[in-house]
């Protein structure tokens, strides 16, 4: 019985794993293969704590550089996003699918079926952390790259062990609420905040120990990569995530599983208030679907409240703060950071309070909160309604397929601007509370463009959706094109060769003109702008000429 549903989880997934962890082995590949062309001296007269922050040992050489670089975080993230993505769906993602009771209804108890899915997150995990692995080995052989003294092994069970926390977390989540959106928003959210308290924190004197708390802490805080497996800290994320799957046990059975019917969205209670029942009865329109946009955004509420709350409080208002509490002294070094590194980090010169900003929030963390809610629509919009057998049910109204595809698209745009106008807020309240004197226009501009840059590979995983119907290959597909984006990025420049290839580079568009410093580059927003608008036209056409699936 167990077995049975966890072949199925695992059959349906293992593609998806294979493809995001042999993604990230390229990722490492070209990364070892640009850090053998820099002097690696510069390591050396760092201060200990300034390495901390961009996660990189002491004395590191080109392989330690470039596993600390790209597996301490991208192979970090892409294997806890595995983990993450299958623990929502345990349980909550039944329920939402409406698939709960059909499950249950066969010989199997709600133990078992909880059981069956976590067999199947330590296996496909496991099938990442392996391909990671086989990668960690190949890439050194391939560029001659030496490995003496590395520990590939004990850095993988490092990745292993914080990805099974993460996805048991996600898991006990969704378990106890039954609502997959708000178990991966709340997971996603504890990623950010656990990595970037364990980055910044050392960098306050008698803060130091506080990282401690924090989960992502015990992946590289002992640097497994050469001082091999930190046998305690892996023994605390996995009975952490141990202690979640009972909390998940505990939870599913105590709870009454909702249906898919019984799901009640903002609009639904507002509508009921009668303080408000008019207003959003007009705005949530009648029975012919006339504001499909509404409901749908409404459907991603939860993840999209998340991440904008995330992104206002943690990557917005703190990073003021912080930034006006570190030593000077300490971020003078990143003026002297190789041109590679810097270019991982957005082109950012972290003395400044433009360049911290850039580092910290608009690097990386705004892109990453904006297109988790983009590509989510996006892949949902229209696979997800063909999975739910929803569809059918939608197009019986007098209303055209085109239609559908703006109104899912209208809601796209309004989660992303919602989430760049929170972005916007957060990093001008820390300005405003830290004295930092930003420029109000250039903060509105970097906000503006990493909605754009969202809102771009949202509407691929809309244009995949439409194509083929399936929400998990919209969504591997367009995070797949986002991380070859990045790629180009920040790596193509330093070849003389294929460095006019990333100005293809969605990415290079968004802060390739230092929009933090010299305000909106009209250019760079048009051809953004551009791209999300062919994308939603061939979208159109691709829904329309497709026949759909039923369920």
């Amino acid at each position: 019985m167990v077995g049975s549903i966890a072949l199925k989880t695992v059959g349906d997934r293992w593609r998806g794993t294979v493809i995001g962890a042999g993604t990230i082995g390229l990722f490492l590949l070209a990364g070892m293969a640009a850090y053998r062309e820099i002097d690696l001296e510069i390591y050396q007269q760092m201060p200990e704590v300034f390495l901390s922050l961009i996660g990189i040992p002491p004395d590191a050489d080109v392989a330690v550089l470039t596993y600390a670089a790209v597996y301490g975080f991208y192979g970090a993230l892409v294997l806890s996003s595995i983990a993450l993505s299958m623990g929502s769906a345990s349980m909550a993602g039944e329920e939402r699918d409406g698939t709960a009771g059909l499950l249950l209804g066969n010989p199997r108890s709600r133990r078992q079926v909880l059981a069956s899915k976590s067999v199947a997150i330590v296996a496909l995990t496991s099938l990442g952390a392996f391909v990671l692995w086989l990668a960690g080995l190949g890439a050194p052989a391939l560029l001659d790259v030496s490995t003496t003294g590395m520990h590939v092994g004990a850095l993988i069970a490092h990745l292993l062990a914080i990805a099974l926390f993460h996805g048991f977390l996600a898991m006990a989540i969704g378990a106890w609420t039954g609502r997959r959106s708000l178990a991966s928003g709340i997971t996603a959210g504890v990623m950010a905040v656990s990595f970037v308290a364990v980055g910044v924190l050392p960098l306050f004197e008698g803060l130091e120990e506080l990282a401690k708390l924090f989960p992502w802490y015990y992946l590289d805080g002992g640097q497994p990569a050469t001082n091999g497996v930190q046998w305690g800290h892996v023994a605390l994320l996995l009975g952490g995530a141990v202690a979640l799957g009972i909390a998940a046990l505990v939870g599913v059975e105590r709870r009454d599983l909702r249906g898919r019917e019984s799901g009640t969205t903002m609009i639904d209670r507002l509508r009921a208030h009668p303080m408000t029942d008019q207003w959003f009865e007009r705005l949530a329109g009648s029975t012919r679907v006339s504001a499909i946009w509404v409901k749908t955004t409404s459907e991603h509420q939860g993840l999209a409240l998340v991440s904008g709350m995330l992104m206002f409080w943690m990557m917005g208002v703190l990073m003021g703060p912080m930034y006006a509490a570190i030593d000077p002294s300490v971020l003078a070094f990143a003026n002297e950071l190789p041109e590679v590194l810097v270019a991982m980090i957005g082109g950012a010169d972290m003395s400044t309070p433009e360049g911290w900003y850039v580092a910290e929030t608009f690097s990386l963390m705004a892109p990453m909160a904006v297109m988790a809610v983009t590509v989510t629509v996006g892949a949902r919009a229209l696979g997800g309604e063909e999975a739910n057998g929803t569809m059918s049910l939608l197009l019986t109204n007098p209303i055209r397929r085109s239609r559908v595809v703006l109104e899912k698209t209208a809601a796209m745009v309004v989660l992303a601007t919602g989430l760049g106008t929170a972005t916007f807020g957060g990093v001008m309240s820390g300005s405003l509370l830290a004295g930092l004197g930003l420029d109000v226009g250039n903060v509105a501009a970097t906000s503006t463009l990493v909605t754009l840059l969202g809102l771009v590979f949202g509407a691929l995983a809309l244009a995949i959706s439409a194509a083929v119907g399936r929400v998990r290959t919209a969504v591997y597909g367009a995070v797949g094109a986002a991380l070859a984006a990045y790629l180009l990025d920040s790596f193509l420049p330093f070849s003389d060769r294929l460095a006019s290839l990333a100005r293809l580079s969605p990415f290079g568009w968004y802060l390739g003109s230092d929009p933090m410093t010299n305000g909106m580059d009209w250019g760079h927003a048009g051809l953004l702008s551009a791209a999300f608008l062919v994308l939603v036209a061939a979208s159109v056409v691709l829904f329309q000429r497709r026949d759909l699936r039923q369920g």
